[in-house]
Order: structure tokens, then C-alpha cells, then sequence
């Protein structure tokens, strides 16, 4: 890997101040879209899975075509708020979190800069270096960003990992309507004797091409990543459909 800084290889967090520096290298990994990938795979999931399980359970409770649309669209606009009003909150406690680690960390260098210098040191021995280079190590990466290196080697913070509420709020509530946009379509061109079995087909072709697509993006086999993603959300369509048509008998 090549690299334009003797620190490069850890990109830092842009908002908390880690530091300033960038850094530019040639390889290309995929740790840098954990955050935005996980809440749209997530939302997207989220919007066929419970969206084609409220059409089913509806229809198989003998719901005329009108109720169906309006409540699969009802789903859709409540479905894409709950996410982005979910997300956001989950999201910004971890950053809260991380701000509240860091803060510490940065009043601890200011009290006892020979102890954070020890411990840094002390983290590179466990990972292999021997104590004099650890040291040297240690003071090098504190002179030019001390909190930077602590958020990175004590704390576990990086630019990747580095949580963003607002990012992945959107992220959800887009990507869950988008997801619930799908199985309503079918809803729309489908009749009413054959809407049952398309929007199953249908909504299983759409999480199988979702759960493909992601595990494309984040560089893990296509096959087991569609296979993952169809066959639980055929159990939650089941079991939906299953509890529609037993109230809808007993109703």
C-alpha cells in the first residue's frame, strides 16, 4: 500500500477533531461504507419485509383492492418516519458516546500527558513492537496529533466507524420507502384473485436482488447474501399471511 504520510492508514474522523490531516493511498477498501450501506440495506429491507407482510396478512383476511393500497401506502409513509425518527435517535446516542469518550480522553492528556504517552506505548507493545520502538512510536504520534492517535489505538474511532445520525436517518427513511414502493406497485397492476401470489413472488425477487446488490457493495458472495435475505423475509411474509387469514376466519 502506498502511502503519503508515515501515519497514513488510519483515516481520522472529520467532525471531533481527530485531526486535520488526509490522507491518500491506491488500494480501495470497503470499511468506509459500514455506516451508510448497513442503514439502507436495513431500510430497504425493512420496506418490502413489512410492507409485502401488510399486504399479504390484509388480503388473506379478505380485504377488498382499496383497503389493501391504503393500507400498504398508509405503511409506507409511517414505515419511512419510524426508521428516520428511530435511526437518528439510535445513531446520535452512539455519537454521544464517542464525544463523551473523547472529551475524556482529551482531559486525561491534559492532566497526565506522561501516563497517555505510556499507555499508548504499552497498546503498540501488545500489538508486537518491542517497548523502545513502542515508545518512540507513541511520542511521534502524540507529538503531531495526541487525541487522534488515542481516539484510533485506545478507543477504536475512525472515519469509517464514525457515527452519523443525520446520514443514516435519510439513508433509512429513503431507502424503506423506495423498499416499500416495490410490493405496492405490484399492488397496483396486480387483480385481486392473483395479488396474494404476485406480491410473494414479486416481494422474494425483490429481497433476493436486494440482499445480492449489498453483499456486491460490501464484498461478500453474492449467492449467500440474495439466499440470507429471501429466506427470512418469506418467514415474516408467511407468518403474517398466516395470522391475516386466522382472523380473518374467526372475524
Amino acid at each position: 500500500m502506498t502511502l503519503d504520510t508515515a501515519e497514513a492508514g488510519h483515516a481520522s474522523p472529520r467532525k471531533r477533531g481527530f485531526t486535520q490531516r488526509r490522507m491518500r493511498h491506491t488500494e480501495h477498501h470497503r470499511s468506509d461504507r459500514i455506516g451508510w450501506l448497513r442503514a439502507a440495506v436495513l431500510g430497504a429491507n425493512d420496506g418490502i419485509v413489512s410492507t409485502a407482510s401488510l399486504v399479504l396478512g390484509v388480503a388473506a383476511a379478505g380485504a377488498d383492492h382499496r383497503t389493501i393500497l391504503l393500507t400498504s401506502v398508509s405503511g409506507l409513509m409511517a414505515g419511512a418516519m419510524s426508521m428516520a425518527a428511530g435511526e437518528f435517535v439510535s445513531v446520535h446516542s452512539q455519537a454521544d458516546t464517542e464525544d463523551a469518550d473523547l472529551t475524556r480522553e482529551r482531559n486525561e492528556l491534559k492532566q497526565d500527558p506522561v501516563g497517555e504517552q505510556r499507555e499508548l506505548a504499552g497498546i503498540y507493545v501488545a500489538r508486537g513492537l518491542d517497548r523502545t520502538l513502542a515508545g518512540e512510536v507513541a511520542d511521534q504520534l502524540m507529538a503531531h496529533d495526541a487525541l487522534g492517535a488515542h481516539a484510533r489505538d485506545e478507543l477504536g474511532l475512525s472515519e469509517a466507524t464514525a457515527a452519523k445520525p443525520t446520514q443514516a436517518a435519510l439513508a433509512s427513511a429513503a431507502s424503506f420507502s423506495v423498499g416499500a414502493a416495490l410490493p405496492i406497485g405490484v399492488v397496483l397492476v396486480a387483480t385481486a384473485q392473483g395479488l396474494i401470489l404476485w406480491v410473494s413472488i414479486a416481494s422474494l425477487v425483490f429481497l433476493a436482488a436486494l440482499g445480492a446488490v449489498s453483499a456486491q457493495i460490501g464484498g461478500a458472495p453474492v449467492w449467500s447474501g440474495a439466499w440470507r435475505v429471501a429466506f427470512w423475509g418469506a418467514i415474516a411474509m408467511g407468518v403474517t399471511a398466516g395470522a391475516g387469514a386466522l382472523f380473518g376466519a374467526v372475524a
